[in-house]
């Protein structure tokens, strides 16, 4: 098996146990835990976005740490943080502990999650990363789809707390294995065929416009899958559809996650990350303003569901392979740790934005038209970010 196809087959079953243990799970067991520890909804959920905000925080350390040290320890400390943070998560006993338990789940997410993933393929491809972050997506788009009936059928028969005993279990039975199995990186080469001949550094690159425009508006994208992901179906029956319709038409996010990673590999396949970046990033507000406008009609819903599930899976990959290709890949970890973190604060604070939004009493009206707005400026940061450098820009920076 070579060193490529063998990272890639662990980091797809890492992947798609990681997100589903620390991410997905907590989607189908949060009114479980409310009622047995007498918590509210708010608290509940600030909880998990405290978590989304310690992974943000923790994400460029981590990031040097790979770029410096491989994945292998890195990502198996993180299976080993996975394990500890879910099964304090089962034992929890009340606000305190909760609280103490997202943390550190929190800090998982930064070791054993997508960015990580991502800078442990720089280290270990090198000139194949930006294919291997491609399909290594496309495996893990699946994370929800495997995760969220296997959590309910567990948790029908042990209950939240032992289900999620059981996931950290998994994580350290196969898991931390995984990981250690990645073995370490070969020597790394004064340069890749890809990338920009001289590579930024992390202050470097911080302080190019380009980085915190594509930050930017990567983290608008985030702020409207975030706050669609968890009120999408409420959104859909408050504009007058059936529980049925909404959650027959908000299936259609997923297999389009999927679609879109599928095209991007084929129909995409050869265009520069900058040309398959500038079509996504266009579709969303397309699919929004059609919500905003039509959100009653379940063609103009469907629509919607389609652009934002084909958008939300390709920009997973743009976000992978961008920074290398702008800012270079020896201190790709640190660059993209930090481009993530105003990203996972945005994770964290778009279900708590739509759901002040939605309770107004206009809120059906008000929320698709701020995230359109949204979209939309995330398209003009985006087109401005890829501009054409000038002489002492950023090598690699224009469209082709």
């Amino acid at each position: 098996m070579s060193p490529a196809r063998k990272t890639i087959g662990i980091l797809a079953f890492t992947q798609i146990a990681s997100w589903g243990t620390l991410y997905y799970a907590f989607a189908v067991l949060a009114p479980s835990i409310r009622g047995e520890l007498g918590i509210s909804a708010e608290t509940a959920f600030a909880a998990f976005s405290w978590s989304l905000l310690v992974a943000g925080v923790a994400a460029t350390p981590v990031g040097a740490l790979v770029d410096r040290h491989g994945g292998r320890y890195v990502m198996a400390a993180g299976s080993l943080a996975s394990a500890l943070g879910l099964a304090l998560l089962s034992r929890a006993g009340g606000g305190a502990s909760y609280f103490i338990a997202w943390s550190i789940i929190g800090l998982a997410m930064s070791l054993t999650l997508y960015e990580a993933a991502f800078a442990t393929i720089n280290r270990k491809v090198d000139a194949g990363a930006p294919r291997a972050i491609s399909t290594l997506t496309l495996f893990a788009g699946f994370a929800s789809t495997i995760f969220w009936p296997l959590t309910l059928a567990i948790a029908s028969r042990l209950g939240w707390r032992d289900t999620y005993l059981a996931y950290a279990a998994l994580q350290l039975a196969a898991c931390l294995p995984l990981h250690l199995w990645l073995g370490r990186d070969a020597p790394r080469a004064p340069a890749c065929a890809d990338a920009p001949r001289d590579s930024h550094t992390l202050a470097e690159a911080i302080r190019h416009p380009a980085f915190w425009k594509l930050a930017l508006a990567f983290s608008a994208n985030i702020f409207i899958f975030s706050a669609l992901a968890v009120h999408l179906i409420p959104l859909l029956q408050s504009l007058g559809h059936s529980a049925a319709t909404a959650v027959l038409l908000a299936a259609l996010v997923g297999p389009m996650q999927v679609a879109g990673r599928i095209g991007e590999r084929t129909l995409a396949r050869g265009q520069a990350p900058q040309a398959v970046g500038r079509f996504v990033f266009s579709t969303l507000p397309f699919g929004l303003l059609a919500l905003a406008l039509f959100g009653t009609r379940a063609w103009a819903v469907a629509l919607f569901c389609m652009l934002y599930g084909m958008s939300n899976g390709v920009l997973t990959i743009i976000r992978g392979t961008l920074p290398r290709l702008l800012f270079g890949a020896r201190h790709y970890g640190a660059i993209t740790g930090a481009m993530a973190a105003p990203s996972l604060l945005s994770k964290a604070a778009g279900p708590l934005v739509a759901a002040a939004i939605l309770s107004g009493s206009s809120g059906t009206v008000v929320l698709p038209l701020v995230l359109f707005a949204c979209a939309l400026a995330s398209l003009l940061l985006y087109l401005s970010a890829i501009k054409p450098a000038p002489a002492r820009g950023v090598a690699g920076m224009a469209g082709t």
